[in-house]
């Protein structure tokens, strides 16, 4: 079982920027960023390969957030900017077992893996 700890929430202005940090206790295949704002269901972000190569956004996260990961460290990253106010919820790493190993999976059940979470709020 790997553990997921997340790290970096908090609460920043419109425009601001934020980096969320995952560390993970040990490997895991795809591993994501998934997030969930009150009254509404858990959405995919953002997704990166195990090789780091082309990753996943979903469309209102490209061109302002960047995902990445050093699997030395076994450690991933969601770096944030020009945040807006619907950006605002609870950030949640995940990660999946060998059969994501060529995928990056967008429902939140193909994910083996998650953390407790990291509460982003964007003020305006």
């Amino acid at each position: 079982q790997v553990q997921l700890v997340e790290s970096g929430g908090g609460l920043v202005q419109a425009g601001g920027s934020l980096r969320l940090s995952c560390a993970a206790s040990g490997r895991t295949a795809a591993m994501a960023w998934l997030r969930q704002a009150p009254g509404k269901e858990r959405e995919f972000v953002a997704g990166i390969r195990w090789t780091g190569t082309t990753p996943s956004y979903t469309d209102s996260a490209k061109g302002r957030f960047t995902i990445s990961r050093d699997n030395r460290k076994n450690t991933m990253y969601l770096q944030m900017n020009d945040l807006k106010l619907e950006d605002t919820a609870v950030y949640y790493c995940a990660g999946g077992g060998p059969s994501t190993i060529l995928t990056i999976p967008l429902i939140p059940r193909a994910y083996d893996y998650w953390g407790q979470g990291t509460q982003v709020s964007v003020s305006s």
